[in-house]
């Protein structure tokens, strides 16, 4: 093609973001030469002729989304075999305190908040509630998956482009912005044990008004609840692996200070028979006692949330004369999400930083400690303790772009950035004063050592509440938290900024400013002790950034170029600055026409969470296992099965405004060979290595250091030096009672934390014809090399894939597909492959899972088609875990317990 077309296909190119464009067909046909297209690939801001770049990039289109039967976003990035690290399930109870609703994704395993995840290429406000109550995150599971035109997954660190978050690769969702007529879709799905039926409408279409053009479109999704108690798998506490799992869960307990239970005696369980269900019983607890409890209660949760949710689209753009066009885009959803966990229980609380629940009883003459959960009957339906977060996500992009200079060889794209995500969440939350006084009376006083004096009735605990009594104890709490992000972009680039024997030299540069925010604006009862078990944290703040970066494309053989790209970026928050160069280089060589070898190298960094920074103090009571007590008072019982698995105590927290920015390096070297139009594969090692990390510790985590730290030893046997930087740390944040027994741990944010992780993307797709038809098949897979975690600075690292390092992350993880297409007739059966991942109890493995999906296409007309498609086509049932001992008995990051899904479809296109 002649050197002067080449800005033309450059200034298309960049105004159609990164879509692929032909040139203009006329001309091709005046020139007698093929049809050259151009594209603006992921992780670079230089058109370019080629697919694929120096970095691996991962596509998935709206057809192969239809093929393969998933049912949202989230299950699509499950499949993703890059998206290696855990994830909140709709199950996860730490999901439902902290953010309901929400969902994420976890690239390389590195953490939800080290993936940047986009709309269209531009950032979106972030879930305004905080992940575990610790980072920020993308939510995910508002992105309507009917409009989604294609996603595009860059693993590796992407800073040098985007700036913060791109540690782990970037995620962005590309949206429908083309409209081949009017297109209406209805599915309709349905599970075959019952129960998570869904209901889904969506709308395309635009419009062409001489310079003026429109593409939007509308979607509505009814996804209905799926309970626990619809699957024989976990419609019970007999579906526990151990028997002492499996007991009744204790809905009416009392025990004495030698934690010996108060037999209530047959008579009074059998006259509370009627609740839950039918299911309450007169119960032992070998070594305790007898109690009132039921075994069905524990299923009285949601598998998957309820969700109402209407989303809209749409791009416009306007010709202002042949080298200028205005345009805007804007994306709007609003939901309505229902959940449910384990339902409100009471026992005695004082309402400060004393955990200890025994009050002496003044009628019995003794310490007791009462412990009550309410069941459906009492509340008046599962209605009532549901979780409800309502939820309006708004992102508004205008902006103008076009082509100057000579031959229109300069390209511009300047660009607002307006995102906003606003919610209101009701927390159903028990009122402890009244439970208190209602359960136990006023207080008489208190005791020589310091124990409250209550003189309650057993009668009033073994009777049961009204509708209307617990009405009066429990109300919604109300958060309405808001997160926001306001941003400038200006893009100029060209295809030709100089001449070299090779070819021509690309170039981009880019500057940015904006701002972003949050504010949790909490219940202001819930920050203090007002509720029973829960003392929340309040947060709010924002930060400002600018950057500046630049981007080459240098040809330095007529089959190998090198790319360069640099950015520098400053934040703002909390009276200071933090500020970061990096930078990123990129080979690619073509020794054939079809072989690429290519490899990439970067530096990358991530300002610190806006809920890092600003959180204000508060706490949690969660119930712990004391696994220094269970290694003392119990040696050689497995830590599932110790009898101090639901210590209570009290967890404090807040934010740390001194934290620095986290850094990071990305190694890739690979290649793709692709020897014919039906034929591709690619191999790519990746390396990439995190310092300054900031780490929360989970709990568990820290228990289990103090109890190594206490005895010297691992329980395999390792030793372990007392006085090492992490000992020193973990004994610190444990406070013990002179009994022993745990009061509190602290936890707080700071740059501790190193991680290192390695190893390989491979893809392979190809096709041929066979006399049935057309077969295509595609297919990744992952090996996780390495995952090597530093706690503290001078400690050794430990990978993170053995079973006792407290993650559960696999070392592999596939997908695969196989379409069969015959005219107006096509199937696809597709499934992914997860590894084995690590007990509950951390001392082994369970197996890997699978899970295969399958669909049928037929095209009625050239207008019409239907097709049915299968999800988890074998019913695989979540992987058995003898040592999951708590609900639902299995781990539910990385398996569910729906079962077979079928969804019907039916588009038709005018």
């Amino acid at each position: 093609m002649p050197r002067s077309h080449l800005p033309a296909m450059l200034k298309i190119a960049l105004l159609a973001g990164t879509s692929l464009i032909p040139v203009c067909a006329a001309a091709q046909e005046a020139s007698g030469e093929p049809e050259i297209t151009t594209v603006t690939v992921i992780g670079s801001n230089i058109p370019r002729t080629q697919k694929e770049g120096p970095a691996p990039v991962t596509t998935i289109t709206a057809q192969a989304i239809k093929d393969k039967a998933f049912k949202d976003v989230p299950d699509l990035l499950a499949s993703v075999t890059q998206n290696t690290g855990l994830v909140q399930g709709q199950q996860s109870n730490n999901g439902a305190d902290f953010s309901p609703g929400g969902q994420q994704v976890n690239l390389r395993g590195l953490g939800p908040n080290h993936t940047l995840v986009l709309v269209n290429g531009r950032r979106i406000a972030d879930y305004p509630m905080p992940f575990n109550g610790k980072s920020n995150f993308t939510d995910v599971s508002n992105i309507p998956m009917g409009m989604v035109d294609s996603v595009e997954i860059l693993s590796g660190s992407a800073s040098a482009i985007y700036g913060s978050d791109a540690i782990a690769g970037v995620v962005n969702f590309k949206l429908k912005k083309k409209a081949d007529g009017t297109t209406f879709d209805i599915s309709h799905g349905f599970t075959e044990q019952g129960g998570g039926k869904s209901l889904e409408m969506s709308v395309s279409s635009g419009f062409d008004a001489d310079r003026f053009h429109a593409v939007f479109g509308v979607e509505v999704r009814n996804q209905r609840p799926l309970w626990g108690y619809q699957r024989e798998r976990q419609d019970s506490t007999l579906d526990a692996p151990t028997a002492r799992s499996q007991l009744p869960e204790r809905n009416f307990m009392i025990q004495d200070e030698n934690e010996d239970y108060l037999d209530p005696g047959k008579a009074t369980c059998d006259a509370l028979s009627g609740l839950s269900g039918g299911t309450m019983q007169y119960a032992l607890r070998p070594r305790y006692g007898y109690y009132c409890g039921s075994t069905a209660g524990v299923a009285y949760r949601t598998v998957v949330s309820e969700r109402v949710q209407l989303s809209g689209l749409a791009s416009l753009t306007y010709e202002l004369n042949d080298t200028t066009t205005l345009f805007a885009d804007i994306q709007a959803a609003k939901s309505k999400v229902k959940l449910m966990r384990p339902r409100l229980t009471w026992y005695y609380q004082p309402g400060s930083d004393n955990e200890d629940s025994y009050f002496y009883n003044a009628n019995s003459g003794q310490l007791e400690d009462w412990n009550r959960t309410f069941t459906p009957e009492e509340m008046g339906g599962l209605e009532k303790g549901m979780r409800q977060v309502d939820s309006q996500t708004f992102t508004l992009s205008p902006g103008i772009r076009g082509t100057f200079g000579e031959g229109n060889k300069w390209s511009y794209d300047l660009a607002f950035n307006f995102s906003r995500f606003e919610s209101k969440i009701a927390f159903p939350l028990l009122i402890n004063a009244k439970a208190t006084k209602f359960f136990l009376g006023d207080q008489l006083g208190t005791d020589s050592d310091g124990y409250p004096i209550f003189a309650p009735s057993y009668d009033r605990f073994y009777t049961p509440l009204t509708p209307a009594e617990y009405d009066s104890l429990v109300v919604k709490s109300i958060y309405k938290p808001s997160s926001w992000t306001n941003s400038f972009k200006a893009v100029l680039s060209t295809g030709e900024l100089f001449q070299m024997p090779a070819g021509p030299v690309g170039f981009a540069v880019v500057a940015e400013a904006g701002r972003q925010g949050y504010d949790l604006s909490p219940d202001s009862l819930a920050t203090q002790y007002y509720y029973w078990g829960w003392k929340d944290a309040d947060g709010k703040g924002g930060r400002s950034n600018k950057a500046i970066g630049a981007e080459f494309q240098i040809p330095l053989l007529s089959n190998l170029s090198l790319s360069l790209a640099t950015r520098y970026d400053q934040f703002g928050f909390a009276g200071r600055d933090t500020d970061k160069v990096t930078y990123n280089t990129g080979l690619e060589y073509r020794p054939l026409k079809s072989l690429l070898l290519r490899a990439t190298y970067g530096t990358a960094f991530r300002a610190p969470d806006l809920h890092y920074i600003y959180t204000g103090p508060g706490n949690e009571h969660p119930s712990v296992v004391d696994q220094f007590k269970c290694r003392t008072e119990e040696p050689g019982v497995p830590l599932g099965d110790c009898s101090l698995d639901s210590e209570r105590i009290i967890k404090s927290r807040v934010g740390n405004r001194d934290l620095k920015s986290e850094t990071g390096t990305s190694f890739t070297a690979g290649f793709v060979w692709a020897p014919s139009r039906r034929f591709d594969v690619s191999l790519d090692y990746y390396k990439i290595e995190m310092k300054d990390q900031v780490e929360d510790l989970e709990m568990a985590t820290v228990l289990k250091t103090e109890s190594d730290c206490r005895f010297g030893s691992t329980t395999t046997g390792a030793t372990v030096d007392p006085n090492s930087p992490t000992c020193k740390d973990a004994l610190s944040r444990v406070k013990r009672n002179s009994g022993g027994d745990i009061m509190s741990i602290f936890i707080n944010p700071i740059n501790v934390a190193s991680q290192q992780t390695s190893g390989l993307d491979l893809s392979l797709r190809f096709g041929f014809d066979t006399p049935i038809g057309q077969i295509d098949v595609s297919g990744g897979h992952t090996y996780v090399i390495k995952q090597d975690y530093q706690r503290y600075a001078g400690d050794t690292y430990f990978s993170m894939l053995t079973p006792t390092s407290g993650y559960e992350l696999p070392r592999n993880k596939s997908n695969l597909s196989v379409s069969l297409r015959n005219g107006p007739f096509k199937a696809t059966l597709s499934g992914r492959y997860v590894d084995r991942t690590p007990n509950y109890d951390e001392d082994a493995y369970v197996s890997s899972y699978s899970i295969a999906n399958g669909s049928i296409q037929y095209d009625v007309t050239d207008k019409a088609t239907v097709s049915f498609s299968v999800r988890n086509l074998f019913d695989t049932k979540p992987v058995y875990d003898p040592t999951w001992t708590g609900y639902p008995y299995y781990n539910h990051s990385w398996f569910d317990g729906i079962g077979r899904e079928g969804t019907i479809r039916l588009t038709y296109k005018m």
